[in-house]
């Protein structure tokens, strides 16, 4: 596909291969900046042949009201409620290293930045909410499908209550309820 046809402008939407479908936010000359429902903002080479256009600008544009607007950024607000704002490290572990040390001796130890890994907690705490979001809103599943689904999240959570002595809020700590 052409990036630099006609077709293509802010507010069309796209398919990409990994992302899935997405709406254009912004443009240079290089880049453009895709809005993904479950991957977010990226920005991609103008070079990436693998985008196909579903909807161009024009068209998107066509017919756009405020009672589009408004239902568009109702169920924008709706999915991303579980994203949360960013999550402070506790202080006592800033600039510390997280060590791995195998049992056998000949192997060589792993070093972690602290900040890092708890940047991939967090991650795995925001995904689990969206997942959340997903299967309860989810119109296909019964309510024993979700109930029993939930449960496993539940348990997910408790699992990963042992890094909660990382976080610096307790609103910010993984629990089983």
């Amino acid at each position: 596909m052409d990036l630099n046809s006609g077709l293509l402008g802010i507010g069309a939407r796209i398919k990409h291969p990994t992302f899935g479908e997405g709406i254009v936010f912004g443009m240079d000359v290089s880049t453009i900046n895709v809005f993904f429902k479950h991957e977010g903002d990226k920005e991609i080479s103008r070079k990436f042949e693998g985008l196909k256009v579903l909807e161009s600008a024009q068209e998107a544009d066509s017919g756009l009201d405020i009672k589009t607007v408004e239902g568009a950024l109702k169920r924008v607000l709706k999915e991303m409620a579980g994203i949360s704002q960013p999550v402070d490290l506790a202080g006592k572990w800033d600039g510390g290293m997280l060590i791995m040390k195998p049992g056998n001796p000949d192997l060589q130890s792993k070093e972690v930045p602290i900040d890092a890994f708890f940047h991939k907690i967090v991650m795995v705490r925001d995904r689990l909410r969206v997942l959340e979001q997903n299967i309860n809103s989810n119109e296909k599943l019964n309510d024993a499908d979700k109930v029993h689904l939930q449960q496993y999240i539940s348990r997910i959570y408790g699992s990963l209550t042992t890094f909660n002595i990382l976080f610096a809020d307790k609103e910010d700590h993984f629990s089983s309820k």
